[in-house]
């Protein structure tokens, strides 16, 4: 079998002219963190810490309470951070997630 292609996203398979239907794709690593459904929960501090991880690829995830404190969770391609309260970044948490 030849595989052909071209700009337009034409292939020849087997004989056969086969055009590929391109899916919209949705890129949220663009969106700025304050669209995140868990933004409005997050202390000054976590957001400032949240913002400034966002530039390398982090995304929030969710936030957990533990011990009445919140802690947020984020994570990007290779690895997961947790965010306390006070800011304060730990980037080789003791956390699972499911």
């Amino acid at each position: 079998m030849k595989y052909q292609s071209n700009a337009m996203g034409i292939y020849l398979i087997g004989g056969h002219v086969m055009q590929l239907q391109k899916q919209p794709y949705n890129d949220r690593r663009n969106e700025p963190p304050e669209h995140s459904v868990w933004w409005k929960k997050l202390s000054l501090a976590q957001k400032f810490s949240v913002g400034s991880l966002g530039k390398f690829g982090y995304e929030l995830l969710f936030i957990r309470n533990d011990k009445g404190r919140s802690i947020a969770v984020l994570s990007n391609t290779t690895a997961t951070v947790i965010i306390t309260e006070d800011g304060e970044i730990n980037s080789s948490p003791e956390i699972i997630i499911r």
